[in-house]
C-alpha cells in the first residue's frame, strides 16, 4: 500500500468526523477510482494470461509437455497432499521452504541493519570495507552454491544461499538510507547534546523508515530465490526440490503447481510487507 493508498483511508475515515470540502471528496473519489481502475487492470493481466497458457496448449501452439495447463493444478494439488513413503506432502515441501525463507530473510535483516549501523557508526570502516561490499553483491551468488554445500552441509547450505543472497544488498540499501538522513536533524540533535548512540536510535533510524520497508520488500523475494537455488543444488525437500525432480522426469504438472504455490507465497509476503507499511506510515 502506497502513501497515497494510507492518506485516503485515512482522510476517508477522518472525513466522517469532521467537514471536508466538496472539492476534497471529489479528490477522495477520483483517486478512489484511480486505484479500482488499477486493479481491474491488474486481474485483466492475470485473466488473460492464465487464458492464453491454458488455450494455447490445448490448440497445440504450444507443446504441452512443456507447458501444462492451469487447469490441471488445482487436481496435483490434491493428488500431491497424500505423502507415501517415497514422497512428502506438497504441504511438507510447502513449509520447508518457508521456514528458510523466513529465516534466511529475518537473519538478513537484522544482521545487515547492524553492519549498516557500525559502517554508519566508523566511517573509517566504511571507506576500508566499501570496495569488498560492492564487489560481494555484485557476485553471482550461484556460485556459492557447491561451496556452502560442502562448508554447511545439504541443509544449512540452503540457509547460506538465503543470506548470502540478500545480505549484501540489504546492508548498502539501509546504509544508503542512514546515510541521507537530512544533517541538520543530526546537527540539531548534537545542539541539544545527544551522544552518537542516541542520534542513531532517536534520528537515524526512525528517519531511515521507508528505506528499511524497501529493504524489506526486496528481501522477501531475495530470500526466497536464495532458498529455491540451495534447494536445487542439495534438498530432498522443499519447493525447489520438486520444480527440480519435475523438470528432470518432464512432469510439468508438478513444476507448475510448485512454482504456483511460490507465486502465492510470494504475494503474501508482499502483502503482509505492504500491511506493515501501512500501519508504520499511519503512525508516522
Amino acid at each position: 500500500m502506497s502513501k497515497v493508498d494510507v492518506a485516503i483511508a485515512a482522510d476517508a475515515a477522518s472525513g466522517v468526523r469532521r467537514g471536508v470540502s466538496p472539492q476534497y471528496r471529489d479528490w477522495l473519489r477520483r483517486e478512489r477510482r484511480s486505484r479500482l481502475a488499477v486493479r481491474a487492470v491488474q486481474l485483466a493481466i492475470l485473466a488473460v494470461c492464465l487464458v492464453l497458457w491454458e488455450v494455447l496448449p490445448r490448440e497445440q501452439i504450444v507443446n504441452p509437455l512443456f507447458t501444462s495447463y492451469p487447469s490441471a493444478i488445482w487436481p496435483t494439488f490434491l493428488q500431491m497432499l497424500k505423502s507415501t513413503p517415497q514422497q512428502a506432502s506438497i504441504l511438507t515441501h510447502a513449509a520447508s521452504t518457508i521456514l528458510a525463507t523466513v529465516i534466511g530473510f529475518t537473519a538478513a535483516m537484522v544482521i545487515g541493519t547492524a553492519i549498516a549501523a557500525a559502517l554508519w557508526w566508523w566511517n573509517g570502516l566504511y571507506r576500508v570495507l566499501d570496495p569488498y561490499l560492492v564487489v560481494a553483491n555484485a557476485m553471482p551468488k550461484t556460485a556459492f552454491v557447491p561451496i556452502f554445500y560442502i562448508w554447511l552441509g545439504a541443509t544449512l547450505s540452503i540457509y547460506g544461499m538465503s543470506l548470502a543472497i540478500s545480505l549484501f544488498v540489504t546492508v548498502l540499501m539501509i546504509y544508503g538510507g542512514f546515510q541521507g538522513i537530512d544533517p541538520n536533524k543530526i546537527k540539531l540533535a548534537q545542539t541539544f547534546g545527544a551522544s552518537k548512540a542516541q542520534i542513531l536510535v532517536k534520528v537515524v533510524l526512525p528517519g531511515s523508515v521507508p528505506t528499511l520497508i524497501a529493504a524489506l520488500k526486496v528481501n522477501a523475494g531475495l530470500s526466497l530465490v536464495g532458498v529455491i537455488v540451495g534447494e536445487f543444488q542439495s534438498a530432498n525437500l522443499g519447493l525447489g526440490y520438486l520444480i527440480q525432480y519435475g523438470g528432470q522426469v518432464f512432469k510439468m504438472n508438478i513444476v507448475m503447481t510448485s512454482v504456483t504455490i511460490l507465486a502465492i507465497v510470494s504475494s503474501l509476503m508482499y502483502l503482509g510487507i505492504s500491511w506493515l507499511e501501512a500501519a508504520v506510515m499511519r503512525r508516522r
